[in-house]
């Protein structure tokens, strides 16, 4: 099998991405902890070909990025999202940690943060991932803010999402991203959207009404020499959202379990998905997936405007 290697990094890219690359297709990048760190096998493996799925049929080439044994790769064969999908003990990396799991010679899933920067490293300008990271609810104490914030203020790649994770302190995690100049866009809203539901209760920033008007605000951005990435949150469909109310009562219960177990750092975002799972009887899942494949549809239809 021949497979594009850089020579500067150990990086391989799939024999589609590579093709793709040659001939200046549209990519959309995807994240890999949906994968390792999203659901149990083989529901996972389903998972993650379906949206893969989603993004060929709307005209763009699909980018799963993960590192295994030490090796980014960009773009994974069926064979690999399989290997990947049953492997115990692997990395949740993001940037503090992605080059040591190189190093080591680890494996490791990629956050949005440590999908942003693989992207980048590949010229892939579009992403699509669930919901992004931000300020935790009572962050004034623990200062605990994603590193995706930082990572949006940073790195040129369009972020498509739902929103923030409802679990986040969302009016802060607005401010953050104001402070760090990344320009919030709520697809066909004017309000923000909070992950499993479609109104998080704020205005959005910025809304735009197409694929082909995003792309446009790209390239002023990039004529202006304005680096970093931008933020589009793109509400889930309305016949699989949980309404706000709703979920404020699970993510309610939740949180104090995480507090009586001691849950901490990185380890709090995963509890909290797990325990809200269980509390909506699988209910969050159903929607988590939705909202996925509705942001893989978007983000490759950005990509395709964009080439």
């Amino acid at each position: 099998m021949t497979r594009a290697i850089s020579p500067l990094l150990p990086i391989v890219y799939s024999r589609e991405v590579a093709a793709a690359k040659s001939r200046n297709a549209p990519i959309v990048a995807l994240e890999s902890t949906i994968i390792t760190h999203g659901m149990p096998y083989p529901d996972n493996v389903e998972m993650a070909q379906g949206v893969e799925a989603i993004i060929r049929e709307s005209g763009a080439v699909p980018a799963t990025i993960a590192i295994i044994e030490g090796v980014l790769h960009i773009g994974l064969e069926t064979a690999e999202i399989e290997k990947l999908a049953q492997l115990p003990d692997v990395m949740k990396v993001s940037r503090a940690d992605m080059a040591f799991a190189i190093a080591e010679r680890r494996s490791g899933a990629t956050t949005v943060a440590a999908t942003m920067i693989a992207a980048a490293r590949a010229n892939i300008s579009v992403f699509a991932t669930g919901g992004i990271g931000g300020v935790h609810r009572g962050a004034e104490e623990s200062f605990d803010i994603s590193a995706d914030l930082q990572e949006l203020g940073r790195t040129p790649v369009i972020v498509v999402c739902a929103g923030a994770k409802s679990i986040l302190d969302i009016p802060k995690t607005l401010e953050v991203l104001e402070t760090l100049g990344v320009p919030v866009v709520t697809y066909d809203s004017d309000i923000f959207p909070a992950f499993w539901s479609r109104d998080s209760g704020l205005k959005s920033p910025l809304s735009l009404e197409s694929p082909a008007a995003i792309a446009n605000f790209q390239k002023v951005r990039e004529q202006l020499g304005i680096d970093g990435g931008m933020l589009i949150a793109n509400p889930v469909p309305e016949e699989f959202e949980i309404a706000r109310e709703e979920m404020e009562i699970y993510i309610a219960r939740a949180l104090a379990q995480a507090e009586r177990e001691e849950i901490t750092g990185k380890a709090v975002t995963p509890f909290l998905l797990d325990a809200i799972f269980h509390i909506t009887e699988g209910r969050s899942l159903t929607t988590n997936i939705a909202l996925v494949e509705n942001n893989a549809r978007l983000a490759a239809e950005i990509a395709v405007a964009m080439s």
